[in-house]
This record gives C-alpha cells, structure tokens and sequence, in this order.
C-alpha cells in the first residue's frame, strides 16, 4: 500500500492500516523517543502518546514535506509536553557567563555505543537541548520556544551538556590508556 494510500485509511481509522503505519514507522519513532526520555519506560509512554497524537491529527498532515518528518516533529513534541509538566521552574542564565565548550574526540577512542550512553546520562534539562540542538539541527531560538525557557538558559544548558561530555570522555579515555599499559 502506497504511503498516501496508508495516510488516507489512516483518516477513514482503519485498524489494519493503523497497525500497518505503527509496524512502519515505531522503531524509528522510538529511537527518537530515547534520545529525549529519561529512560525506556518513559520511551515507550512517549512513543503510546506521540502515536495516539498522529492517529487523532493525520488528516491534518497536508502532503507539504516529508510524512516521517511530520511524524518525527509530533513525536519530539509529545516528548518536550512531558519534560514541561515534569519542569517547574527555570534558572535565569547570564548569557555573558557561557563557555563555549568544543567536545572532540575520536571514533577510535570513544565508541558510539558509549557516546549515547552518556549523552542518556546527562541530566534532563542538558540532554534535551544538547538533542535538539546537536543532533537535530534546532536553534537557540527554537528550542526556547519548544521547552519554554530562555535563549540564554538554551545556550547555557547546551554549555554545560558539552562540558560534562568532554569530562566524561577524557577520563573514559585516561582510564583505558592507563588500563593498557
């Protein structure tokens, strides 16, 4: 069934054209849902919320841009609604303060397995703008607006993401080369 055919039975809530479009796209959708959950179980509820959001909304899709990145902005989305109710009250940042932090490292040194477990460990506020602005391509500006905070406390958070990982990677790397000799 061709992907607009899909969307249109979708509309008309057929089951089995549901359960086709879950079956299509739940793995990548869920991936998504990890880099902004502070864990599995929250992963999964997000990807449950974020679905019954497309299913309720699909005919609202209107063909302008690609389906999966329409379902991908919902998803993210429904995440971001969760962290906001969970969120009480934000810090008021002093743009003048923020360190511009570069983390490099080599694929050699640091495995990308251990990369998104650290990127996972980082505290709720850092992860999520570290995600959002690295990973996908949101500026300051958008992601103020997307969890409701400041463009300072955006670029303070990605900041200190940025800081813990080089930490975390230069004493994973000090570890394994002190461990090979």
């Amino acid at each position: 069934m061709s992907s607009n055919q899909l969307i249109k039975n979708c509309i008309k809530q057929d089951a089995q054209a549901q359960s086709q479009l879950y079956k299509q796209y739940a793995s990548k959708l869920f991936s998504l849902c990890l880099k902004y959950s502070k864990n599995y179980a929250e992963a999964e509820d997000n990807l449950h919320d974020a679905f019954i959001t497309i299913f309720n909304k699909i005919e609202q899709y209107n063909n302008k841009g690609s389906f999966e990145g329409w379902l991908k902005r919902i998803t993210i989305n429904t995440a971001l609604q969760r962290y906001r109710k969970d969120v009480g009250v934000y810090d008021i940042i002093n743009e003048d303060n923020i360190e511009d932090v570069s983390v490099n490292f080599n694929e050699d040194d640091v495995s990308i397995e251990y990369l998104l477990k650290i990127i996972q460990e980082l505290p709720d506020r850092y992860r999520l703008v570290f995600n959002l602005y690295v990973l996908d391509g949101y500026s300051h500006v958008e992601i103020s607006e997307l969890i409701h905070i400041s463009t300072g406390t955006s670029k303070s958070n990605l900041s200190r993401a940025r800081l813990i990982l080089k930490e975390k990677i230069e004493a994973y790397n000090t570890a394994k080369n002190s461990s090979s000799l």
